[in-house]
């Protein structure tokens, strides 16, 4: 055959190959079955089936699963309670055998966690020992009643993040760039097609530069792939009744593609996605919503999806209204916010807090922690010493906090 007949045929081939018509699908592969009507607050959707369920025939096919994975919005209360309700089934259906794995912690603060489940440690020393606010930065009062219960029943707490320095190092570096003992740390990293086009989907909207875009994606592989790596090393650890509930944000559950696949390539398990969407979003939280095109995909985000209404923290805790620097002595005020609380109550820059409801104050989270146990209606002290003089302040909460 000549050269030139082969070529010829080659184009022909290549070209009638080009003018195949897109893949058509029947129905919508992330919901095969359209359900009969709309959704509403409180329903349970079964994706691959169509099919609205109880929340009780929900936890039973959730009972049967070795990993149960649940995707969280992470400021919102609802989310959390089908956490604790999913926990508690699953704790009694199968007692001391249950884990609950959090992207909330890393391995170094194992150590902590294992001694809050132990019932050693108070609320206010765990979170200052794990830095709470400093590592994740949510209101705790999102997490108290999950962790509360992991403590009142000895259920194992699991670290699975990636340490910080880390995540901070390949953000802004290539993996070929980082030193040999810094590779060393890393688990087998992956790229998946599916989480790189969500994550080009959320920096869409974003004027950032293309090493911005790159060093996020590295960032977030490194969380997928080391929450996956971390969740198989402890499952080849354990027996064959444990239970691993897995909580995470949904960017890390939906689809699949961010850790349970790569938990799969290391372990074989069964697995089960539960998640959760809001239909009512109040127009104070409308900001919190990313204003994305997001991908289309050829499987359901989740196995099970719940809707839920956007809620309010009912307890958030006060903010004062000052900005602070830590000081000899205690806390000085270097701002007033206008209109807040403080300022209400006449506290003045220069001002140093040194105490509240008699407690002494000497670092930022002694008086973070205290404000955040009081509500609405409240009355509380506040100790200051203004250019020598001890002055303190009786305070009570408005019943909309400013």
């Amino acid at each position: 055959m000549r050269p030139t007949y082969l070529f010829s045929m080659l184009v022909l081939i290549m070209a009638l190959i080009g003018c195949q018509p897109a893949k058509q699908y029947l129905g919508d592969p992330e919901l095969p079955y359209p359900p009969e009507r709309e959704p509403a607050i409180g329903d349970i959707l079964h994706l691959p089936s169509g099919f609205y369920v109880t929340q009780t025939s929900m936890l039973e096919q959730i009972k049967r699963q070795q990993v149960i994975f649940v995707g969280e919005t992470h400021d919102n209360p609802a989310s959390h309670r089908l956490q604790e309700e999913i926990l508690i089934s699953l704790q009694q259906h199968n007692p001391g055998n249950i884990t609950l794995a959090m992207e909330m912690f890393t391995p170094s603060q194992q150590p902590t966690l294992d001694l809050w489940t132990d019932g050693k440690l108070s609320e206010k020393v765990f979170l200052q020992q794990v830095e709470w606010h400093q590592s994740w930065r949510m209101n705790f009062a999102y997490y108290r009643p999950l962790l509360n219960y992991c403590r009142d029943h000895q259920i194992k707490i699991l670290a699975l993040n990636a340490d910080r320095k880390l995540k901070g190092k390949i953000a802004h570096k290539p993996l070929a760039e980082l030193t040999k003992e810094e590779q060393q740390l890393l688990p087998e990293m992956v790229d998946d097609p599916y989480q790189q086009a969500m994550v080009k989907a959320v920096f869409s909207d974003h004027k950032m530069g293309e090493a911005r875009l790159d060093g996020f994606q590295r960032v977030q592989t490194l969380w997928d792939e080391t929450m996956a790596q971390n969740l198989a090393n402890y499952i080849d650890q354990s027996s064959n009744d444990q239970q691993v509930m897995v909580i995470a944000g949904g960017n890390h559950i939906r689809y699949g593609y961010g850790i349970p696949r790569r938990l799969l390539r290391r372990k074989p398990v069964t697995y089960i996605l539960i998640g959760s969407e809001e239909l009512d979003v109040p127009a104070d939280k409308q900001d919190k919503l990313m204003n994305i095109v997001k991908p289309d995909y050829p499987m359901p985000p989740y196995h099970f999806l719940t809707f839920t209404a956007y809620e309010d923290l009912k307890n958030p805790g006060v903010k004062l209204g000052i900005a602070l620097n830590q000081v000899e002595g205690g806390l000085k005020v270097e701002k007033v916010i206008v209109g807040s609380i403080a300022e209400q109550n006449n506290f003045q820059s220069g001002d140093i807090v040194t105490a509240i409801d008699e407690q002494s104050v000497t670092i930022p989270f002694d008086l973070i922690y205290e404000l955040q146990q009081k509500k609405m209606g409240d009355t509380f002290t506040v100790t200051l010493n203004r250019m020598g003089k001890i002055i303190t302040k009786q305070i009570t909460v408005p019943n909309k906090n400013i």
